[in-house]
């Protein structure tokens, strides 16, 4: 058994990142700073604020091993032991389904229009290399076709999941569990935010 494998929306750290920096200075100031309602108005719009952006950008990822694959959303963690995967598809979206029909989307894995596009582009290359005798069909060092990173990924874990979906230690069922430390802080700000706008 291997270490996990994580996943993780390289664009959606940095974004988050920055736009967390940003909230905290320009909040931070006011909290520091403001008079009157401003700091407490500005306190609440963090706690709305941090957790939401946290949540979703910095947050998502999705873990696999020999046994589950663990996804963590924005709000949910969900952990699916292999055996419970029906399928993992990409769309418009990548999506893990279970035995069941529950579809769990996979945030930290984004589809990548862009990266399909280039990657098609870099086949039909090739394929014209190959009718002109050009030492074309060339795929990837390891050998298999180029395909968008997230497509790639998506392949990998498909690959995993029928190796190891009948092992003893992939059986069992899913499990989902709330983000509460994301929840609480959130509605608590929004409460916050209510209550001082109310009395105004």
């Amino acid at each position: 058994m291997y270490k996990d494998r994580a996943y993780r929306s390289p664009a959606g750290l940095v974004g988050g990142v920055l736009l967390l920096g940003l909230s905290v200075w320009l909040g931070g100031d006011a909290v520091l700073s403001g008079q009157g309602r401003t700091p407490w108005l500005a306190l609440a719009s963090l706690l709305v604020a941090v957790p939401l952006v946290a949540a979703f950008s910095v947050r998502p990822a999705v873990f696999a091993n020999d046994d589950r694959l663990r996804v963590r959303n924005p709000f949910r963690v969900i952990e699916l032991p292999w055996a419970s995967v029906a399928s993992l598809r990409s769309g418009y979206t990548n999506e893990v389904i279970d035995e069941d029909g529950t579809k769990y989307q996979l945030w930290a894995i984004p589809v990548s229009l862009r990266g399909r596009k280039k990657a098609a582009r870099h086949q039909a290359r090739e394929a014209h290399r190959a009718a002109k005798g050009d030492g074309g069909g060339r795929t990837s060092p390891d050998g298999r076709p180029v395909r968008a990173e997230t497509d790639q990924i998506m392949a990998d874990l498909r690959e995993l999941c029928e190796a190891r979906a009948k092992a003893a230690t992939s059986q069992g069922t899913p499990s989902v569990r709330w983000a509460w430390e994301i929840m609480g802080p959130a509605v608590a700000g929004a409460v916050l935010l209510l209550v001082l706008i109310a009395v105004g």
